[in-house]
Parts: structure tokens; sequence; C-alpha cells
């Protein structure tokens, strides 16, 4: 069967004739008006039968309640296939579908006329939508992987689409105007759809390469990368800033183990509440499964803690290198999505919900912050947040009050009842060139794993309970980190201006390219007084003519270039070309070193992960 579903404010047809002779009867036909409608042109094809109708109609239904809209028109349609079925068999299927459709207003439009129509579709996101349901899509998936519960049935959940203004406002993606708010429709549309696999690389894969940050890893499964050097320096950096600000903000660091038992009870239940597939190993009868996130881990630790309610928010953090997802082949590219990945990831157990919405509040800015001091600004991402209903009718305000902070509209997906072991879920996403959108920094509401691992802690009348928990991760993963902000310098191409890393994250801070060999002395005395400084700055003492080496140290995104020659080698001043400016100009050592400084302030610092001069380096084939 073959569906093409619209959203529309009206739809207007008029039979004309009666196209086959097995046509529907209809004893006057009028032109028919129907307004704030699904319309659904439905082919049904040769083998399609009763299961397909049912769940034909069931996923219509599903995204009908995403848009919140409860009427629909059945329109048969044949021109959608070229393989139909017998004409009885189609329009006793077409009934079916309309008579399983009994909480929603549902009508068909003649069987077998030929037609005239006018209709006028919405302008949302989720406005178009097309459709293939076969025999085999109605049967259970089946994977070669344990696969959770959670993972199986999230398809399932029945949830609602809104958009939430600052005001606090909420309006039915459908009726909301996008038009200065692009990359939000974006997300609702990326949501909604659920469609993760890519069709084409997007642009930070040839940047990676280039660069010589990362690449894939043909020894290994798909999704696990090799990080060169200039990518791990870059990647430890940004492990170690969002690190310290964990720290910061009241994070203690564990370390906890890479793989389970998958049968240790605590597992089995956990397992089958988050909804992620797992690599799975056998070892000494055992089976055991790489950890998918550090939850568990830190939930067992918790277990072993005598905790009173005065100790409470009790903030554990791990920086996990590395959890594993078996993500599913189609959806894996690049940096944006891996199977082996690095999570900061920090817990919080507060002793009820009032606690855990005022510390998730926290944890909200703390979030914003860290994306920004990584190079990361908001209108680089957009929020999304889901909840229960039941959550949002009691703690409407406190959520009004995220929006808030936001300061823009956000995307809400309201479920109907709880499906996962959380009521609340934020999350950033940044939105790439190719229109994907991938999460950054995330917080959750958990209220079951307490219970589940058996935390406890003492209240103020001496009783045991169970701590609420949530779940921050305060940047996202770390490549994926690294992934927008490669994403974000492919964008800065396409409108001419130059690609660049923050300066503090930047393999090379400073270049410094002799002119002769006669200047190589003054080079390397200049680079050792710079290096003292905490910055990274190399030579590069190559058999190449001048405008060569500069033109590359600019492909590498250099900020900084110092050539020496006679000139510059007795001058008390410094001649600096600047990437950013593009100009070059002179500036005494001292001033140099405070600009660099005051980009660099407050960000972590190591030095060089490279031979110091460049005619010893190895020459990278990517």
């Amino acid at each position: 069967m073959r569906i093409l579903q619209l959203h529309c404010d009206s739809i207007e047809y008029t039979p004309t004739k009666k196209e086959i002779k097995s046509a529907e009867e209809i004893e006057n036909p009028q032109t028919q008006r129907l307004e704030e409608i699904v319309v659904a042109f439905v082919a049904i094809e040769d083998g399609d039968d009763l299961s397909v109708a049912k769940n034909a109609i069931s996923q219509i239904k599903t995204s009908m309640e995403k848009i919140g809209c409860k009427k629909l028109l059945l329109y048969p349609y044949a021109h959608l296939s070229s393989n139909l079925a017998k004409p009885s068999i189609a329009i006793s299927l077409l009934k079916e579908m309309e008579s399983e459709a009994t909480d929603i207003e549902v009508s068909h439009s003649p069987f077998g006329w030929t037609k005239s129509y006018n209709l006028k579709v919405k302008g949302h996101p989720l406005a178009e939508s097309s459709k293939v349901i076969t025999k085999d899509s109605t049967k259970p998936e089946e994977h070669d992987e344990d696969t959770s519960d959670a993972l199986k049935g999230e398809s399932t959940i029945r949830s609602y689409w809104k958009i939430m203004s600052p005001d606090g406002k909420m309006t039915n993606i459908g009726d909301f105007d996008f038009s200065n708010h692009e990359k939000l429709e974006i997300l609702a549309k990326y949501e909604s759809a659920k469609q993760r696999q890519v069709d084409e690389p997007p642009p930070h894969v040839a940047l990676m390469k280039k660069l010589a940050i990362a690449d894939y890893e043909p020894a290994s499964d798909s999704g696990n990368m090799r990080f060169f050097p200039n990518g791990r320096l870059i990647k430890s950096l940004i492990e170690r800033y969002v690190t310290d600000k964990v720290k910061e903000y009241g994070g203690y660091e564990v370390e906890t183990p890479i793989m389970y038992d998958s049968e240790h009870p605590s597992m089995v239940s956990y397992f089958n509440r988050f909804p992620a597939r797992q690599y799975n190993i056998d070892s000494e009868g055992k089976k055991l499964f790489l950890r998918f996130a550090a939850c568990f881990g830190q939930f067992l630790m918790a277990n072993q803690f005598q905790m009173s309610y005065k100790n409470l928010p009790y903030k554990l953090y791990e920086l996990t290198r590395y959890s594993f997802r078996r993500e599913q082949s189609g959806e894996l590219v690049g940096l944006r999505r891996l199977r082996a990945f690095t999570m900061p990831d920090c817990h919080a157990f507060c002793k009820d919900l009032e606690q855990a919405v005022d510390e998730i509040k926290i944890r909200f800015d703390l979030s914003r912050n860290v994306l920004k001091e990584l190079g990361i600004d908001e209108s680089d991402y957009e929020m999304a947040i889901r909840f229960t209903e039941d959550f949002y009718n009691e703690n409407k305000s406190s959520i009004e009050d995220l929006v808030k902070k936001h300061g823009k509209p956000v995307l809400v997906e309201m479920w109907k009842e709880k499906f996962f072991y959380f009521v609340l879920k934020w999350e950033f996403n940044f939105i790439d060139n190719l229109g994907k959108a991938s999460a950054l920094s995330t917080d959750q509401i958990d209220v079951e794993n307490g219970e589940r691992y058996g935390i406890e802690f003492v209240d103020e009348n001496n009783i045991a309970k169970h701590p609420i928990i949530l779940h921050n991760s305060p940047s996202g993963a770390i490549e994926r980190i690294i992934y927008a902000l490669l994403e974000k310098a492919a964008s800065d191409s396409k409108i001419g201006k130059k690609p660049q890393f923050p300066l503090w994250l930047a393999p090379t801070q400073v270049r410094i390219i002799p002119l002769k060999e006669e200047f190589y002395e003054y080079c390397n005395n200049l680079c050792e007084m710079i290096s003292t400084k905490n910055v990274r700055v190399d030579i590069d003492d190559r058999n190449e003519s001048i405008g060569k080496r500069i033109r590359e140290a600019e492909k590498e995104w250099i900020q900084y270039i110092l050539v020496i020659g006679e000139k510059e080698a007795s001058s008390e001043n410094l001649s600096i070309r600047d990437r950013k400016t593009g100009n070059v100009r002179d500036v005494s050592f001292g001033d140099f070193m405070n600009e660099i400084n005051q980009q660099t302030l407050g960000k972590p610092f190591t030095g060089l992960n490279q031979s110091l001069h460049l005619s010893k380096r190895p020459q990278l084939m990517v």
C-alpha cells in the first residue's frame, strides 16, 4: 500500500464520472468541501491484506495525533502505483481502514470515480509525508543482537507535537508560523519523521580528514573512529574543559567498568527501559554487554552509599571513554553518530521532585554556558523538550521557566503516558548542513531508577526513601562537539568567511616561517619564548617556497603566521599575519601574548602534539 498524506486547510472534490465498472454507487454526485483535515491519498496494491490495512490506518492515526488533527479523508488514488489490487479487494480494504478508525472523524471519497479536486496544504513541517506499507512491514523486526523492549516499542509511543513559545503559549505544530524559525522547522520535521539515515556525507567528514583530525578505522567495526594527533589534542582539551566545569558545578568524578553482566537483576530491568542496541560478549559462561551509558555504573556505586537528605543533591560524574551503541549502519556518518563515543555523564541524586526541578534549572544554565565556551552559540542549536502529559499538568510553570530561559520557541513532544524511566527530557539539537539534527546537551528527570537500584537516603523524619535522579550531559558526546564545530566551519566557508577553530582548540596556534636557513636560530629562540607562555607554536622549516608554506598554514586554519626575514629578525616588534582579520600588523611580543591569552583565558592548555619542526613530520595520506 502506498500513501501520500497531506494536512490541509481544505479539500474540495467533485465526482465527475465512473472510471471502472465496479465503481461505488452514489446517488447524486455533488461537490464536497472539507476543512481542517488530513487527506490520505491511498493506492492499494496487489498482495495487500487486512494486516496491511490495519497497519496503515494505525500509522495514519499516529501521525494525526502528532499534529492534533481528528478529521481524515481516505482518497483512493490509483496513480501512486502500477501494481494495483483488484477493485473488489481494494474497496474492501479501504472500508476496513475506515471502520478501524473509530476514534476519529473519517470518510472516504468515492472509489472508482474520476474526480476533480482542489486542495490547500498547510505549510508546517509535518504537513506532507509518504508511506509504503507491505506485509513484511507488519511483522516484528528481527535483529542479530538483543534489542530492548524500549527500543522495540519506541515507535508505538502515543505523543503530540507542539511548539511552546517563551511566554508559555502552546501551539499545535500545524498552526505555528515557522517563517522566522527555519532551524526549528527542520528539527520538527526531523524528529517527527525519525529518519536518521543519511544519503550523502555531511561536509565535516571531508574536513575531519583534510585537517588530520579523525578518520574511519577500516580494521574495526563501523562507527569506531581513529583520532590523529591533531584530533586527539582537540578531543582531550574539550574533555578536560567539560570535566573542569562539571567539577566546578559540584560533580564528583568516578570511573566505572565498560562491560556488565546482562543477567544481573538491575541490568535486565534497566535494559528494557532504555532505547539502545548493544554489543554482547560471551565470557566464561556469562553474557556481558558493553555499556551504552554511565548510568548503571554510577547507580550501582550509589547503592553502596549511606546518604542523608542533607547530602542531596549529590552528584556523580564520569567521562566515559567509551560508551557503545550498535547504531544502525545507515545512520553512521563521520563524527555525528558513532558506535563508540565519549560521553560526559553527570547524575544528581535529589530528595524529591521539587529539588530535582530546581536542580535541573542550574544544570540547564551550566549546559548553555559549556556550549558557548566550546564555540557553539545559541543560534546554532534548537531546543526540544519532552514530557508526560501528567508531568506537564503538575509542573507547568517549571517547564515554562526552562523555555523562557532558552529565549525562543521550542519543539515539544508530549507523551500521553510514561513510557521510559523519565518524565521529562530536554535537549539542545545542532542543525547541520544537510538538515539533520543531533542532540548535544541533555538532561532527564528519572523517577524509576532510584528504586530499581536500591539507592536510598534518610529524610528529615528518619525514613528511608529513593531519590529522584537527574541525567545530564552538559555538552553531549565529545565527538559530536567536534562535528558541530566542523559543520559550523563549513557553513562559514559557504558565505565566504574563513573557517576557524576557537583559538584554544587549534592544534597549532602560531606558525613561524623562516625565509632562509640563516634565520633558523632566531626562529628557534622565538619559538621557545612563545611556548613558555602556554602557546602552541611550530616552525615550518621545509624546503618549500614561502608562498606554499603560507598557503598550507592557511589550509590548516592556523590563526597567526610569523614570516621571519632580515627585517623581522632585526625589529623589536613582530610582524603577524592574522587569519581572522586578513591583515598583517606589527605588535610587540608582550601585546601579542596578551592577545592570545585573552582568547584562551579560562581554558585548559596542553602542548603541541606534533614535532616542533614540520620537516620532521610524516606526510599523512588521506
